[in-house]
């Protein structure tokens, strides 16, 4: 069995794992996840731990797979993920409204971008977007897409980028 499918799953204070048949519901204070199992993977608590379980030796990375797939779940209606994004360049600026962000992008028209079920958008300033949630794929997937309206341009800097994003610059065409 893989290294990461042998750590057994912790579940913190207030966290419930249901297991029927091949679905697998956690339960949390941010919310409710699921995800159904692969054939041939299981899970086994014993002392509010839960291990993976492999039926037979060609599921080998998918134990370690699913083991976090659940560690995520886990985390994720105990804490949240959240992800950070800067907006660079003069006159830039965004605006959550609701579920919904509005961008000035340098663009001839606004964007507006409609946050999917179970994701909340803040903004904390004008040039700081905070895209936050319990499903960590979800909260991945609505980054990159505000991101990729405007990505980060190699010459000046200017766009949309992750706060621990370093972009490589590049020197300008000389005469």
């Amino acid at each position: 069995m893989s290294r990461v499918a042998k750590n057994p799953i912790k579940l913190p204070a207030g966290v419930d794992i249901d297991i029927s048949g091949s679905n697998l519901n956690v339960k949390g204070p941010k919310g409710n996840l699921s995800v159904v199992l692969y054939p041939g993977i299981s899970f086994d608590e014993s002392d509010g731990e839960y291990t993976v379980k492999n039926a037979n030796e060609k599921n080998l990375s998918m134990a370690g797979t699913f083991r976090a797939l659940v560690n995520n779940m886990v985390t994720g209606v105990s804490t949240g993920f959240q992800k950070k994004l800067q907006l660079v360049g003069v006159g830039y600026r965004a605006q959550a409204q609701g579920s919904k962000l509005n961008l000035a992008l340098g663009f001839s028209h606004p964007i507006e971008y409609a946050a999917p079920e179970g994701i909340t958008i803040e903004t904390p300033s004008q040039t700081e977007i905070v895209v936050s949630g319990c499903d960590k794929q979800k909260v991945g997937q609505v980054a990159a897409e505000i991101r990729a309206y405007r990505p980060p341009e190699p010459y000046k800097g200017k766009g949309v980028r992750y706060a621990d994003e370093r972009v490589a610059r590049k020197e300008a065409k000389k005469a």
